[in-house]
């Protein structure tokens, strides 16, 4: 409820003024059945055409007022909706956009990606649903009752006597309802990560022949997702028969105790015309707030997920100055690290690296060569040891100032739905000549120029109408464009023919003097001339030298070269 409050408070002026006239519609609806209990009692007894007309209009402009008032107050609560949603939703974004790789791994991005959209939609309906029954239900209810009471006060009586059962429904079937609709949503989650797998590796799938499986699979988890929203909407509809129940047995007593005043001569049949007109309004203002109470527990539900992102604390905190004086640009002294606790990914891992020199990085799948990127980065933050860029200890370096230093392709990178200039420009706001030249760097120009739209040709997601090898030099030239301090490539040119991956290396080696590069590589041809080579096996380092060391000291590192390139024959 509170996060409702802190989004909806800016906007409170707005509201008041349509709930001011929510208000004064509902009362104009409220009007109606006492002015029809006034021409028939008073009214038409005095046979007088010109004042039964009269309170004809009336009626007809109350009911006019009522609409139009109520069309104008949904609008305006449909703007606060949307509005307050539009500034959740963006915060949400923020949020999840500057946590922590850890906490991303901690929340999963089936479930930052349902409360970012079905989460912030059931925000959106509570609060516009609320403005509109949240007000008009309990006006109508109390308005309801007030004015009976005024009518005949022991029919009104009769029918309040029903009220207390009424009420305990209420309590405790949505006391129990709002649990179930946070679980409800938990479902939801997982079925957004099956369906999310399954569009990712639709190709896999084909290709496996595993359609029935992944039809299977979706169709336990989809099941599991209609068991829970059967569960929480079977709970929650308890409601309205119970409600129809209390409510139409006081209805018969009500009409049973009017046949017996009118008898008598206590009451007046407009006066239960008018009853039974306010005993109907009373009624769909009870099943009103029981659907809020439904839309309040699932909004409630989705609210309460929503706030805890955005009140996750920050888990990487920048630390008090911590510089030392040195001739290296990356230094990693005694690093360990792993993801969970007792796992173990890294183990005193120790290398330096002056400024415009590289380092290969070579190892078996599994043993942490892309990990060391991503603590150089610091997207997770170390077990034991130190990392240094320019003597200063990253945790002492703001993220921005830090990330601005590299230079990235990642192994399993990404590129979006737009131009391709906009893929390599990335928002930086680069010049054009540059990023024209980035791409000649990559060997990425040859196959731009050969498109109608050249530069401006427009990408699908994940750049799924370009082949392997081509999306790999868009994403080498946007980690080149810029000239980055440091330089990252990461198993990057795999899809490369070795003729246009020897061409990448000597652009990098001829025209980045000063960018300090990391190259994670399979191939030994890919790494063989860099200033020193990094053996990983099992999170250890099991040997580091230039490539003719290694070939000398290595027995692992020598059987890879030998088993590639014949042993020594092959130059880079």
């Amino acid at each position: 409820m509170k996060l409702m409050i802190d989004y909806v408070r800016p906007y409170f002026g707005k509201m008041s003024i349509g709930l001011f006239i929510k208000f004064t519609g509902t009362i104009m609806d409220l009007l109606l059945p006492w002015i029809l209990a006034y021409i028939i009692d008073n009214v038409i007894p005095l046979k007088n055409m010109n004042r039964i007309i009269l309170w004809g209009i009336v009626m007809i402009i109350c009911s006019i007022l009522a609409v139009i008032l109520n069309i104008v107050a949904n609008r305006m609560a449909s703007k606060v909706a949307r509005d307050s949603t539009e500034s959740l939703r963006h915060d949400l974004f923020k949020k999840i956009t500057y946590l922590s790789a850890n906490q991303l791994d901690t929340y999963g991005i089936p479930t930052l990606v349902s409360r970012l959209t079905t989460d912030t939609y059931n925000f959106n309906h509570t609060i516009g649903r609320m403005q509109r029954m949240g007000i008009r239900a309990p006006i109508l209810l109390l308005g309801g009752i007030v004015i009976t009471l005024t009518l005949d006060p022991v029919l009104t009586l009769v029918l309040i006597a029903i009220m207390p059962l009424i009420v305990a429904t209420v309590y405790f079937v949505s006391k129990k309802g709002i649990p179930l609709f946070t679980q409800l949503q938990e479902e939801v989650d997982q079925l957004i990560q099956v369906v999310r797998e399954n569009i990712t590796g639709s190709r896999v799938i084909k290709a496996l022949s595993k359609e029935n499986y992944e039809q299977n699979r979706f169709m336990r988890i989809n099941d599991t997702v209609v068991k829970a929203e059967t569960t929480a909407n079977m709970t929650m509809s308890v409601n309205s028969p119970l409600m129809n129940l209390f409510l139409n047995t006081g209805l018969t007593f009500v009409i049973l105790v009017s046949a017996f005043r009118v008898n008598a001569g206590t009451t007046q049949p407009g006066v239960i015309v008018a009853f039974m007109s306010y005993f109907t309004i009373i009624l769909n203002a009870m099943l009103s707030i029981t659907r809020i109470f439904v839309l309040m527990s699932r909004g409630l539900a989705s609210a309460d997920r929503i706030q805890t992102v955005l009140e996750t604390e920050a888990d990487m905190l920048i630390e008090k100055k911590d510089e030392i004086s040195t001739e290296q640009h990356i230094q990693f002294e005694q690093v360990s690290f792993s993801y969970y606790q007792g796992q173990k990914i890294l183990n005193e891992i120790s290398f330096s690296l002056k400024k415009g020199e590289t380092l290969g990085i070579i190892g078996p799948t599994g043993s942490g060569k892309t990990t060391i990127i991503k603590l150089l980065m610091r997207l997770y933050d170390i077990d034991r040891g130190t990392i240094r860029i320019n003597g200063k200890n990253i945790k002492s370096i703001p993220f921005e100032e830090l990330h601005s230093l590299f230079g990235v392709a990642f192994q399993k990178d990404i590129l979006f739905a737009d131009t391709i200039a906009e893929n390599i420009n990335f928002g930086r706001d680069l010049p054009i000549d540059e990023i024209i030249r980035s791409t000649d760097f990559a060997q990425a120009d040859e196959f731009i120029d050969s498109l109608n739209a050249g530069f401006e040709h427009r990408l699908s997601t994940k750049g799924a109408n370009l082949s392997g090898g081509q999306k790999q030099r868009v994403i080498i030239s946007r980690a080149l464009a810029g000239e980055p301090d440091i330089l990252i490539l990461d198993d990057s040119s795999s899809a490369l023919d070795y003729k246009t991956d020897a061409k990448l290396r000597n652009a990098i080696n001829n025209h980045f003097h000063q960018t300090t590069t990391i190259i994670i590589a399979q191939r030994i041809s890919s790494i063989r001339n860099a200033d020193h080579i990094l053996v990983l096996e099992e999170g250890n380092m099991v040997g580091y030298g230039t490539h003719d060391e290694l070939m000398k000291i290595n027995e692992g590192y020598r059987e890879i070269s030998q088993s590639q390139m014949g042993g020594d024959k092959v130059a880079g």
